[in-house]
């Protein structure tokens, strides 16, 4: 009864503000990780960084990610979602504002894996979040809609950079990081504990509350529960990563780490490393920040297509397209010759490849049910950022090599084009259903 309710309500104000809430979590992620991609050709400078110094950098805090990811999505489903995402976003606006206290390569590397832990926990446990509150026909659209606001981190990153960093210097940037901290009070007033995570763990009363509370801000005529009904519980699994390698969930869940490792790979690799690279070309570092912004700027139109698509074409389709056109896009990005072609492939490649990063958020959550569903996104993200620990590195080691270019962003093209092919045909269509059909399928399977 109480999730029949919750299908029911009518997209109204508490659904954008959870969107809003939620998403700009996503912003100030973002705008950290963009932050640092920004100020490492100023610091390799200033510090005498070699390569493979840079790409420890930028690698630090993927493995902060990974562990992030992975303990956050199974604390999540012990402990709920709401208290895990503050503490999150507390512990990367806290070190992210020691990076700017760094004195020396060591204690940067050291406060950029806090900043990773942080950062990985928060976006898994977001995704779930909002999958949870958002109507099955328009869920697919928010949660690409959440991602969007990815795009706009790097947007006010590549701001941050072009206006602060040139006049006042590195450490400014991320004291401007610590900010978010400041969030947390806003999380704590205007977002609630997700009615399905509270259902699971035999919570109706609070549940019930919240959804007399949410009829009545939506403006529903409600009636009171009927105390002696039973709802329906979801089914139980262990809380560990070897039930997601059961047989009921292998398939998806193969389909999706691989998804996961290449994308973060390619992202990483390509973008950590994207201001370095164009400024590498010739330009200025004024010049690159203004190249870079104009490229992120590409990445919102593509949350757009591909939220405006992914209920109509679906998921799988969604996903395994925008992948295989980032992987043509960063091929031509790395044969780039000119300015002009530079600006035009850089575009096109953050177009698809953000597009495709809003898709795997909204479709990652789906394909488990509520009792392991943080676990599930949580585990997959987590194997995915061993790719974005790996690219950055390997980057700086094969530049050191003495690698072009245009090898480099062959591997990355080569890689996007695998992993569209791997979702295409390992990959299952969750477009419009309800969690709870989702819930329900896992049932009849397991009993």
């Amino acid at each position: 009864m109480v999730l029949e309710r919750l299908e029911k309500l009518p997209v109204g104000s508490f659904h954008y503000k959870l969107l809003v809430v939620t998403g700009l979590g996503w912003l100030f992620d973002s705008m950290d990780t963009g932050l640092i991609s920004f100020v490492l050709p100023v610091l390799a400078k200033e510090w005498a960084l070699t390569p493979e110094q840079v790409g420890w950098i930028g690698s630090i805090g993927l493995i902060g990610m990974a562990l992030g990811a992975v303990l956050a999505g199974t604390v999540a489903d012990k402990f709920g979602r709401k208290n895990v995402f503050a503490a999150t976003v507390i512990l990367y606006s806290v070190s992210t504002g020691l990076c700017a206290l760094a004195w020396s390569y060591e204690s940067l590397l050291t406060f950029r894996f806090l900043v990773g832990f942080g950062l990985g926990g928060e976006l898994p446990v977001a995704a779930t979040l909002m999958s949870e509150y958002a109507p099955s026909h328009l869920r697919g659209r928010f949660i690409v809609l959440l991602e969007s606001f990815w795009g706009l981190g790097w947007l006010v990153a590549a701001l941050i950079s072009y206006f602060v960093i040139p006049a006042f210097g590195w450490h400014v940037a991320f004291i401007i990081g610590a900010l978010p901290a400041l969030y947390v009070f806003l999380i704590r007033l205007h977002m609630p504990e997700s009615i399905r995570y509270l259902l699971s763990k035999g919570r109706v009363d609070e549940a019930r509350e919240i959804i007399l509370s949410l009829e009545k801000k939506l403006g529903v005529t409600s009636a009171p529960f009927d105390k002696d009904f039973v709802e329906e519980s979801t089914p139980i699994f262990k809380l560990n990563v070897w039930t997601l390698w059961t047989k009921t969930f292998r398939v998806r869940t193969l389909m999706l780490w691989l998804a996961w490792f290449g994308i973060v790979f390619s992202y990483y690799g390509i973008f950590m490393w994207l201001p370095s690279i164009v400024f590498a070309q010739g330009f200025e570092v004024v010049k690159t920040f203004e190249y870079v912004l104009i490229m992120t700027l590409a990445q919102l139109p593509g949350y757009f297509a591909a939220a405006w698509l992914v209920d109509i074409i679906g998921r799988r389709y969604t996903l395994s397209s925008f992948l295989l056109m980032s992987g043509i896009c960063a091929y031509f990005f790395g044969n780039a010759q000119t300015a002009d072609s530079i600006l035009m492939w850089g575009a096109a490649m953050s177009f698809f490849n953000l597009g495709a990063w809003g898709v795997i958020y909204t479709y990652t959550p789906e394909l488990y049910p509520t009792a392991i569903r943080a676990l599930g996104s949580g585990w997959a993200a987590g194997f995915g950022r061993i790719g974005g620990m790996l690219a950055p590195m390997l980057v700086g080691v094969l530049l050191t090599g003495g690698a072009h270019m245009d090898s480099i962003f062959l591997m990355f093209a080569s890689v996007f084009v695998i992993i569209s092919g791997v979702v295409l045909s390992l990959g299952i269509e969750s477009k419009k259903k309800s969690l709870e059909e989702i819930d329900a399928s896992f049932k009849v399977r397991t009993s």
